[in-house]
């Protein structure tokens, strides 16, 4: 519909680019259908290493989760598909981008920023914020045009990548009801999986994983085993009320898998080796950076400052994490680092051990002080009362 538009409107000729981020759609079908609709050209881009490794495993190691829920799935590959279409477009020659965002959502501002900020130069055309027409509309002027729809596009909005699969409007839009099982296509069922619990075992290195149930892997590659792993398990359907950046609250479905598991192994890793104090601070740092890469902010000299902090954290990040999947659940079940600051001999209440109990009274005795004089003040009923003069 968008070269349609573009085309009627702006009497523009048209280059269109497909980025491949692993949604798992049929490119050549795409490229097809871009050239019956008349496109000066079409650029079919495979993304989905690139995506892998410097987009998800940095969000890997930021506990990118938007919202303490939502790993981004949808938010990651943006700033990768609009560096793609600048690169086309400056190989072209293009003087204009346009994108199908909607003026409801998220992306429009991902694009815009993101497109704004890597080729200044040009013009960024938004037709589905211009045009205004509701999702059945929209349908009907694909008919119109000749342009077939997809029967799941009929019922729900869906966008991809290996990352997760996200799943919006239709039956959806009443928070109040479950969502149908048709719209989920990633995952099985809780109830239709396995009946006997699947024990996986992920190993990182500096923070990313490196291998499962030992076996090395590519990051891509890693992340597609994870995902059929988790997916046959039940594992990684997340539904939550979002807030949106334009400040509407939505109803959003998630099919995540891999994403699922490999964040909460990540994380339980992280207590292991870092001190108390390096936790507590990464998860200040770690919202910051989920937060900037949610709102398109991917560019922003921020993310690259966040971005130092979070890969020096990451140095001791190395070890294995087991966990144990079962009808929907994800339970880590156990874990192991070369520099694990974690010591049986000190947890240890039923063995001698270097640590000498005493100290502890003399610690107590501080570190409860001001919290002792404010009570005792209290007791006495002189805290809040200001003198007479």
């Amino acid at each position: 519909m968008l070269i349609k538009y573009l085309q009627e409107k702006y009497n523009a000729q048209v280059i269109t680019v497909t980025v491949d981020v692993g949604q798992q759609e049929d490119l050549k079908a795409a490229e097809e259908k871009a050239k019956k609709l008349g496109v000066l050209k079409h650029f079919s881009i495979d993304a989905k290493d690139e995506f892998a490794k410097d987009y998800i495993f940095p969000a890997i190691k930021a506990n990118a989760l938007y919202e303490g829920k939502y790993p981004i799935s949808t938010s990651l590959s943006r700033p990768l598909i609009a560096a793609k279409m600048v690169e086309v477009a400056e190989k072209e020659g293009a003087t204009g981008l346009a994108h199908g965002c909607t003026g409801r959502g998220n992306d429009q501002v991902r694009f815009d920023v993101t497109l704004g900020s890597l080729a200044p130069e040009m013009k960024i055309i938004a037709p589905v914020r211009e045009w205004g027409m509701t999702r059945d509309e929209e349908i009907a002027y694909a008919k119109t045009k000749g342009i077939p729809v997809s029967d799941a596009a009929k019922k729900y909005s869906i966008d991809a990548s290996v990352w997760g699969r996200a799943i919006e409007c239709g039956l959806l839009e009443d928070a109040s009801q479950a969502p149908p099982e048709d719209a989920y296509e990633w995952t099985t069922s809780p109830e239709k999986a396995p009946n006997t619990p699947e024990i996986v075992t992920i190993q990182f290195e500096v923070g990313v994983p490196i291998a499962v149930n030992g076996k090395s892997m590519e990051p891509l590659a890693l992340i597609e085993e994870m995902n059929k792993i988790a997916g046959k398990n039940g594992v990684g359907r997340i539904d939550h009320i979002e807030d949106r950046l334009v400040g509407i609250k939505s109803r959003e479905v998630y099919e995540c898998p891999a994403a699922t598991v490999i964040l909460e192994a990540h994380k339980d890793l992280e207590k292991m080796v870092m001190t108390r104090h390096e936790v507590l601070f990464k998860q200040q740092i770690d919202a910051q950076w989920v937060f900037l890469a949610y709102a398109g902010l991917w560019v922003d000299p921020l993310k690259d400052d966040l971005d130092a902090f979070i890969n020096k954290s990451q140095e001791n990040v190395c070890g294995e994490v087991k966990l144990k999947l079962y009808k929907g659940s994800l339970q880590v079940i156990g874990r192991s680092s070369p520099m694990s600051l974690y010591d049986k001999n000190l947890a240890n209440y039923n063995i001698k051990t270097t640590f000498n109990q005493s100290y502890s009274k003399g610690f107590i005795e501080l570190w409860g002080l001001q919290t002792r004089m404010y009570n005792a003040l209290k007791k006495k009923g002189k805290k809040g009362k200001a003198k007479k003069a």
